[in-house]
């Protein structure tokens, strides 16, 4: 085999790994979302509770130092969670909505907090909207666009319309292999 022929591989095979390490996920979430409405009937923000796969619960609490393990303080717990909402922060938290076609702003999230169960962490956090929503169709997306982060739908109750005014429903629409969003849309005729 000549110079130019491994070079070639070589390239191939970089090119390969490269792409494959951003191809799939390292982090596994399972999501409930509760879409919140107002007392006038509008929608004043989302709030979501994230599970984590064991494997990453373990990443995230490793080098806490707690004599027991799996057993966290709730001073821990809060430090971990606000870590968590921090590092999302910058990512929009992984949630677009719009609300008849025009993309809406999310207040910084304030009220979070985390969880451990039998070695699984699930972080609740609301995203409270910079103004209440109204409109007939609010549409919400969630996923990480670049696919570090698999977030599905928990299979029963995935979402929950809180204080809603009478005839709202909502739909959703799970990832797919041809499609990496979860969607949610809320219509209130």
């Amino acid at each position: 085999m000549g110079k130019g022929w491994r070079r070639l591989v070589a390239c191939v095979l970089l090119t390969f790994s490269v792409e494959a390490s951003h191809a799939h996920p390292h982090v596994w979430v399972t999501m409930k979302c509760q879409i919140i409405f107002g007392a006038d009937g509008s929608i004043v923000g989302v709030r979501h509770a994230w599970s984590f796969d064991e494997m990453s619960s373990a990443y995230i609490t490793l080098g806490t130092g707690n004599g027991q393990k799996g057993i966290f303080s709730p001073e821990k717990l809060a430090s971990l969670a606000e870590a968590q909402v921090a590092s999302l922060k910058s990512s929009d938290y992984f949630t677009s909505a719009t609300v008849n076609g025009i993309k809406q702003q999310f207040e910084p999230s304030a009220d979070y907090r985390l969880e451990s169960v039998a070695g699984v962490l699930t972080l609740h956090f609301t995203l409270p909207f910079r103004s209440p929503l109204t409109g007939q169709t609010l549409e919400l997306e969630i996923y990480d666009p670049s696919y570090f982060v698999d977030i599905s739908f928990a299979k029963q109750e995935p979402v929950e319309l809180v204080n809603p005014p009478t005839r709202c429903k909502f739909a959703i629409t799970p990832q797919t292999w041809t499609q990496v969003a979860n969607k949610i849309a809320v219509t209130c005729p």
